[in-house]
């Protein structure tokens, strides 16, 4: 974790200490948070026991293969009654004062509520039930996947939110690859005449400047020593040259410019129509490491070998790649991802906003001070969005930027899943 981290963390605690007036009970901003993973009774089915005298209900959340719906148990002294004997109704109160109620009817000893108890499970709860001519009320608060911090203490820590909407999400292909010499910008550097090479200067890896002496050649003809230089800047690649030996027509070295090179990425005959010269990519390093680069597509072809063993088939396309700031070296594999189409959907949030939460993509709404989870049905996505199916309203303000610490402080008020 960086400095840079850490003290964000320490800020979101100091935050969150500051919303709290009572010291001595860490993190009471979160009140239904710690509610919701409070200990209560539980039945025989694993349901919040509610006791009213000698009548008890217990209400369960039942998801075992099928949606989320509530299942109710009658009881009178311990013993279970018949599903008929009490007409119950369970109002939830969510975040946003939005409500849902359900109603219930008997089945298979039981009640089973109308409609589906969506995600999350967080909200008031009310639950009536009459029975023997008798009316019985509960409430509680069961709370996950919230907390509350100041608007202050949240913009100090870093927290951004933006509103859910519209978004431009790219349809990109992914390829991969290897860091090769640009041979436009490779140079094999001879003997301007036959000779002795008295003396060599340069060897394999260093780097040179334009006109900076590789050797010393005595000339057959002449018996006059000149120097061999290079005719660029760049590294020298290749060595053929040492005192004593007879140089001719052949290179004595090749000097490579590494400030311009080639990302050579496979292609498969299916994705050739996606393709087409000029077409930006970018890259980055397949360690997933911060590395990246823009180039663009210069050459599409067969690649080398191509018909002749594991390559057949496969093309080629090239990319060319400024690399000025020496971050790339020859030989290096690389992704690249090719924007090759763009689809406009209504409802879309950052990738930067994501978090994982129990089995679930979330991004936490904001509504007032409050933070709470929402559950996502994820469609397409690019290196910047991604499509929303369902989970949260268009318009709704959710938080892009350092999500992760709204994560940190839910999971540290330990609320539990409440069945």
């Amino acid at each position: 974790m960086n400095r840079h981290t850490t003290c964000i963390l320490i800020a979101l605690g100091l935050a969150l200490g500051a919303c709290n007036p009572k010291s001595a009970e860490p993190a009471a901003e979160h009140g239904g948070e710690k509610a919701a993973s409070a200990e209560y009774e539980r039945g025989p089915n694993r349901g919040r026991m509610l006791r009213d005298g000698d009548f008890a209900l217990e209400l369960q959340i039942f998801e075992d293969g099928v949606p989320p719906e509530y299942h109710v148990y009658l009881y009178r002294n311990g013993k279970l009654l018949p599903p008929t004997s009490a007409k119950v109704v369970v109002e939830l109160t969510r975040l946003g004062n939005k409500q849902n109620r359900f109603a219930f009817t008997p089945k298979d000893g039981y009640l089973i509520g109308s409609g589906t108890v969506t995600e999350p499970h967080s909200f008031s709860v009310v639950v009536t039930a009459e029975e023997g001519g008798k009316a019985h009320r509960w409430a509680f608060d069961s709370f996950e996947g919230r907390t509350t911090i100041s608007a202050k203490n949240a913009q100090d820590a870093g927290v951004r939110t933006e509103a859910a909407g519209p978004a431009t999400i790219a349809e990109v292909l992914k390829l991969t690859g290897r860091v090769v010499p640009n041979a436009e910008h490779v140079r094999a550097v001879t003997a301007r005449f036959p000779g002795t090479i008295q003396k060599v200067s340069k060897s394999v890896g260093d780097t040179v400047q334009a006109g900076d002496r590789l050797a010393v050649v005595e000339s057959n003809d002449s018996l006059q020593s000149y120097n061999v230089t290079s005719p660029i800047a760049g590294v020298v690649l290749e060595r053929d040259a040492n005192p004593g030996e007879f140089a001719g027509n052949g290179p004595l070295f090749v000097i490579a410019d590494f400030t311009k090179l080639w990302v050579e990425l496979a292609v498969f005959p299916r994705d050739l129509a996606k393709l087409r010269v000029g077409q930006p990519v970018t890259l980055s390093g397949v360690d997933g490491g911060e590395v990246q680069a823009s180039g663009q597509i210069v050459r599409i072809a067969p690649a080398e070998g191509a018909g002749r063993g594991t390559l057949s088939g496969v093309y080629t396309a090239r990319v060319a790649l400024d690399n000025a700031t020496g971050q790339w070296t020859p030989g290096l594999f690389a992704r690249g991802e090719v924007r090759i189409g763009a689809a406009e959907v209504p409802l879309a949030v950052k990738r930067s906003g994501l978090q994982a939460f129990r089995d679930f993509t979330v991004v936490f709404e904001l509504i007032g001070e409050t933070y709470e989870v929402r559950m996502l049905e994820l469609g397409r996505q690019d290196s910047t969005h991604v499509e929303v199916l369902g989970g949260i309203e268009p318009g709704a303000r959710y938080v892009s930027e350092n999500s992760y610490l709204i994560k940190a402080d839910i999971d540290k008020s330990g609320a539990s899943h409440d069945h």
